[in-house]
């Protein structure tokens, strides 16, 4: 049998496509028409499996956070919850960030990530947060994380010395900072993070003693 002249499309081959061209180009360059380009078939080819690019880029925010991680909270924990959840949150948004507006948008109707944020709410008002705090905690922890994945502070820095040297000081050193921007940038979230918890401690005390009287 003669082998087809056209590619043989799915599902799967069309999101490891996009998701390949948002790597490399970013994801203001993704249009359907690129995307037909890169797969070597017609546009009105890929409609055929998603109907808008919103659809698919959905789909494929749902296959690249399917690590993020929100079984820390089954044990009945906050705390180890919000700890395993948020670091496996960076981690997806750290191996695809040109998706990161997509991912950080928000649920919408993502199945996946509606489950995910069932969980978290679920287990912080199962560990006795109030539903109002259970919400501000998922909502500032995303805040955390989405804030560490958008850039590196680390990088933010020229390695040229002399444009800090005389005129800044201060910053006599930062000319080396992207020489250990991985792990300044990991340390950083590890601080704010551990930082963050450790003042919801008072915070939860106090609304549980307000919960018992």
């Amino acid at each position: 049998m003669a082998r087809p002249k056209t590619p043989i499309l799915s599902k799967p081959a069309i999101r490891e496509a996009a998701l390949t061209l948002i790597d490399r180009d970013g994801l203001e360059k993704l249009s359907m028409r690129k995307l037909a380009q890169e797969l070597a078939v017609q546009a009105a080819s890929l409609y055929s499996h998603y109907r808008t690019k919103e659809e698919l880029l959905s789909e494929v925010a749902e296959e690249v956070t399917t690590h993020i991680d929100v079984s820390g909270f089954d044990g009945g924990d906050w705390r180890e919850g919000l700890v395993v959840w948020a670091r496996s949150y960076r981690a997806a948004l750290a191996e695809h960030p040109n998706l990161l507006p997509v991912i950080s948008a928000g649920p919408g109707r993502r199945e996946e990530a509606l489950r995910r944020a069932d969980a978290v709410h679920g287990g912080l008002v199962g560990a006795g947060w109030p539903p109002r705090y259970a919400t501000m905690i998922g909502a500032s922890t995303k805040y955390l994380v989405v804030g560490a994945a958008t850039n590196s502070f680390a990088r933010g820095f020229d390695d040229d010395v002399r444009v800090y040297q005389d005129r800044y000081p201060n910053l006599s050193q930062a000319h080396r900072l992207a020489e250990v921007a991985a792990e300044i940038d990991q340390d950083s979230f590890e601080l704010a993070l551990t930082a963050f918890l450790d003042g919801l401690v008072p915070v939860y005390e106090k609304v549980r003693v307000g919960a018992s009287d």
